[in-house]
């Protein structure tokens, strides 16, 4: 199994951050947290123009009709540069539940990027994400999916999320078999893949920051015991990334392993991303947690999509019992 992007996918990376860099994100993500969603919805606008909005969309219905590899290439770029809003719920997991639903139409305003859909999908994602700034919001359960009313939003260790809990609108209406397990197990392979790229973000601003801060006469980078931290932290990302991208294969491909797989890389995702965040934290010192200091957009997006589809618990539990059902 290859465990790399192709050359292809490298262009998409490198044409994602290209725009995303130019963009200003931190800014961007302030004023979302602020209230001022405009300057988000612009962006949106702007990556559906590049293809991000239907990755996942069949071609069909306007999209790319790209599979999970495509997905976590987008997702690890939306991650590193910390892209405010619903992502993962209308990119990576709603297009996979509406085929052959009444919602299908859907798809091409989803492409298009004019609609914007989140959704909650109890127990494992119980709030819909951002509804305020949807256009559509659902909840997928078992007996099927429902538009959905969203409640007040709650806030979020993230200030850039806000949580909503939602009621069904109307009579759920049944999916194919194992479409909603097949929408979730992407949702939590996009958010493992924001994980790294968050991690990703946080490690490169904390060695920036260690070539600059001086004590004692040197840059504490110099400093033994910081280098190994940061070591640390590159290889958690390195074991992280290749275990992303060969759950994305295995899911392509249909994979009897595919679940465990997906569940193996959100954990281990989650891992090096929650080490990224704590010596991160530990080199910038008290100014890294401040609402002043770009990192702390960082280090509150990765505790949040640390349990976001499916705690470490939970896929811990999923990974133990596929292997001792075999």
């Amino acid at each position: 199994m290859k465990f790399s992007f192709d050359e292809e996918q490298h262009q998409f990376a490198s044409a994602l951050d290209d725009l995303l860099s130019d963009a200003d994100v931190p800014a961007v993500t302030r004023a979302w947290i602020s209230g001022d969603r405009s300057p988000g919805l612009e962006l949106w606008e702007r990556l559906a123009e590049l293809g991000v909005a239907g990755l996942t969309v069949p071609e069909a219905a306007g999209g790319s009709g790209a599979g999970p590899v495509d997905l976590a290439v987008a997702a690890e770029s939306l991650g590193r540069h910390c892209v405010p809003g619903p992502w993962i719920e209308s990119v990576a997991v709603v297009p996979a539940l509406l085929a052959g639903t009444p919602y299908e139409e859907l798809l091409g305003g989803i492409a298009k990027g004019t609609a914007r859909v989140t959704l909650a999908a109890p127990p494992v994602t119980p709030y819909a994400v951002d509804a305020e700034a949807a256009t559509h919001v659902v909840l997928a359960r078992d007996d099927g999916l429902a538009t959905a009313t969203p409640g007040p939003g709650h806030g979020s260790l993230d200030p850039s999320r806000t949580l909503h809990p939602v009621t069904a609108a109307e009579q759920p209406s049944p999916l194919p078999e194992d479409a909603l397990e097949c929408a979730l197990d992407q949702g939590a392979l996009a958010c493992a893949a924001a994980l790294v790229g968050s991690g990703d973000r946080m490690l490169a601003l904390t060695t920036a920051y260690a070539g600059q801060r001086h004590q004692f006469g040197r840059a504490i980078g110099e400093y033994q015991a910081v280098k190994h931290e940061l070591a640390d932290v590159k290889v958690g990302l390195d074991f992280a990334r290749p275990l992303v991208l060969g759950a994305a294969r295995e899911l392509a491909a249909g994979s009897p392993t595919a679940r465990r797989t997906v569940s193996a890389a959100k954990v281990t995702a989650s891992t090096a991303a929650h080490r990224a965040a704590r010596t991160a934290l530990q080199v910038h010192g008290a100014i890294g947690y401040t609402r002043e200091h770009d990192l702390s957009l960082w280090l509150l997006r990765s505790r949040a999509l640390i349990g976001a589809w499916g705690t470490p618990a939970h896929h811990r539990g999923r990974v133990l019992d596929d292997l001792t059902r075999t």
